[in-house]
């Protein structure tokens, strides 16, 4: 086995769209939300909660209520065979924190993304989410915000990273490789 360090692993780690139709252990599943568990939370508070679908039918319910690289859309989108396999439901408990959040869940989104890439799992976090259609698919209570939605299923493609030239746009090229720029480092360093 090849062990690779956390700052490897950063750097590999990029978003996917096309899913391979293997299922995921449910141990898996859990040991994702468990690094989410032990993410930083303001005040130890952890007002945090997941809502795991896994259910073949739901999955493929929840495929409705989300949308898929903006940029390149549909052409972007999973295709019929390369739909996630898992959908993690990230929720805020506004019975523990009304509000101010978003820091928490960054946190925690970014442990189960990271948590996924060393399980060989690919993720898609998800933003762009029919709200009051996962609600009324999930009967989730009012007091819970659907902040985000987590698409997973085990790699159905190898993205690149390459530095922004002109755009930040990501794009396919002609053999279908989805291309990620970054900007370079120098760009993103304030100096004073």
């Amino acid at each position: 086995m090849i062990t690779i360090n956390t700052y490897e692993l950063i750097l590999k780690r990029r978003t996917i769209r096309k899913f391979k139709q293997i299922k995921i252990e449910p141990s898996i599943l859990t040991k994702l939300i468990n690094a989410a568990r032990h993410a930083p939370s303001a005040s130890n508070l952890q007002p945090v909660k997941y809502i795991i679908v896994d259910d073949d039918e739901k999955v493929k319910e929840m495929f409705k209520y989300v949308r898929w690289a903006g940029y390149i859309a549909p052409e972007g989108n999973p295709k019929e065979g390369e739909e996630p396999v898992v959908y993690i439901i990230v929720l805020a408990d506004t019975r523990i924190r009304k509000s101010g959040y978003e820091l928490d869940i960054g946190a925690a989104i970014q442990n189960i993304l990271l948590t996924a890439e060393e399980e060989g799992i690919g993720t898609c976090w998800i933003g762009s989410v029919d709200r009051d259609a996962v609600r009324k698919l999930f009967n989730i209570e009012d007091y819970l915000v659907i902040n985000s939605v987590i698409a997973l299923g085990y790699k159905g493609e190898e993205p690149i990273v390459e530095e922004m030239v002109d755009s930040i746009k990501y794009y396919k090229d002609e053999k279908g490789v989805l291309h990620v720029p970054k900007r370079k480092l120098e760009d993103i360093i304030v100096k004073k």
